[in-house]
């Protein structure tokens, strides 16, 4: 992998990246495709491993206290994201809120972590 602009570093995979000026969704999904790279001996950028995750169910942490599960529907370059049969899980001072949505549109840059297949955190 390789952000061009920016200094490169290697890293245990031999992989040359950048971890410089990267945002924090960027930093996640970069850690995320060397460890998928290291297990399958292949190498994806970080769109192409959400693209990946199209109409598929995909876990996703948001930087507030909200997780979101749904059908990955669509994203753009800015990894804002629309899901289908989506269910929120929101943590309150009263305890879990658990939300059930027909759509949502995410904004890439809230999104702190996404887990391809995932079932959403324990109830």
């Amino acid at each position: 992998l390789f952000f061009s602009g920016h200094k490169k570093q290697h890293c245990h995979s031999g992989t040359s990246l950048s971890l410089l000026r990267l945002t924090h969704l960027e930093r996640n999904l970069t850690l995320l495709i060397i460890l998928c790279g290291m297990a399958t001996g292949g190498h994806l950028l970080p769109l192409e491993l959400v693209d990946k995750c199209v109409g598929s169910k995909i876990h996703i942490i948001m930087k507030s206290d909200k997780e979101i599960v749904g059908t990955l529907l669509g994203f753009d370059d800015f990894v804002n994201m629309v899901l289908e049969d989506v269910t929120e899980y929101e943590t309150t001072s009263e305890g879990r809120r658990i939300t059930k949505m027909d759509h949502i549109l995410l904004n890439g840059n809230q999104i702190t972590m996404m887990i391809p297949g995932g079932d959403g955190p324990e109830v």
